[in-house]
């Protein structure tokens, strides 16, 4: 029996919130006296299947086929639950990312698991059962939930535990799942990624912009700020729906939900709606001339002054403290 960790990958690399996954597995097996098995589905090498072993997996149990090539959100649930019964395995772990969301409750529903999703702290552990810190309502206010279910999934929020490498290596083994017909009713034929781009979901640094940058034109002191930064770009939904900025960018409760280590927003009022988004941001930074904005009263650090100042000023400090 052990406890089993789906381990997603982007083009056979493994995401930076599987290794947190994998450290948030281990911690919980450490509390329960027990193992960690990895779970790959898609094309991965051998010398990616090893560093599961670095962060505290024992066994990676290695899913090669190629329908799986690409996320099939039905198919992909199926396979993990199949191997939760071939390891016996009480606790699920996977990170509450885009493709996590979607498979959690099929997983749970499969298994007939009691569920806990975008899960920010570990559990605490009584017997059975266990309870949770988690988001709720948009990401609004935080819940503490008790699952006393037999089996038990757990979404991790990304950057809400720290990926802790602590050596070691896992034996890696072939697992072929019986895949049924209506688990590939749906195919995904090919993905094309904005390769050029620092994924929005995965950044661990957000700069974001709104409608106080004034115009599309303006957004090229943005991306210098965040090229400087390493981070992902972003905006809020009047930007987006103005044709500023592609909808894929949009950060808020009806459109992309971040968690990075830190969020800077820029010219942006702090609308209910976006701060549902972002709330669960380890750090958030105001850029705002407006001192009343409704952002100012969640943020860990504010800025009161015109935008069109104040960004090119960090960009030119934070180049210079970089080349020193």
């Amino acid at each position: 029996m052990s406890v089993l960790v789906y381990i997603e990958n982007i083009e056979g690399q493994f995401k930076k919130s599987a290794f947190e996954a994998i450290s948030y597995a281990k911690a919980i097996a450490d509390q329960t006296g027990t193992t960690v098995t990895a779970i790959s589905i898609g094309d991965v090498s051998n010398s990616e299947l090893e560093k599961p072993g670095q962060f505290g997996a024992s066994k990676v149990l290695n899913v090669q086929n190629g329908d799986l090539k690409n996320f099939v959100n039905q198919a992909y649930a199926s396979v993990i639950a199949e191997a939760a019964h071939k390891e016996g395995s009480k606790i699920v772990v996977l990170s509450n990312s885009f493709s996590g969301k979607g498979l959690a409750p099929r997983i749970a529903t499969k298994l007939h698991a009691g569920l806990a999703d975008g899960v920010i702290e570990l559990p605490q552990i009584s017997g059975d059962s266990l309870s949770v810190k988690k988001t709720a309502f948009s990401n609004k206010a935080f819940a503490t939930v008790e699952l006393s279910s037999a089996v038990k999934v757990i979404s991790v929020n990304p950057n809400a535990y720290e990926a802790k490498a602590v050596g070691g290596s896992a034996a890696i083994e072939a697992f072929t799942p019986q895949l049924q017909a209506t688990d590939l009713s749906t195919i995904v034929k090919e993905i094309v990624r904005a390769t050029d781009k620092v994924s929005l979901p995965e950044a661990e640094i957000v700069v974001s912009a709104g409608r106080g940058l004034k115009g599309p034109e303006n957004w090229a002191i943005i991306e210098e700020l965040a090229d400087v930064l390493g981070a992902a770009t972003a905006c809020s939904k009047p930007v987006s729906d103005a044709g500023w900025r592609p909808h894929s960018e949009h950060v808020g409760q009806t459109g992309i939900v971040v968690s990075p280590n830190l969020y800077i927003a820029i010219g942006i009022s702090g609308a209910i709606q976006h701060l549902a988004g972002v709330s669960s941001s380890k750090t958030i930074v105001v850029i705002n001339k407006d001192p009343e904005a409704p952002f100012f009263k969640v943020a860990d650090y504010g800025i009161v002054g015109d935008a069109f100042d104040i960004v090119p000023k960090l960009t030119a400090a934070l180049k210079a403290y970089k080349n020193n």
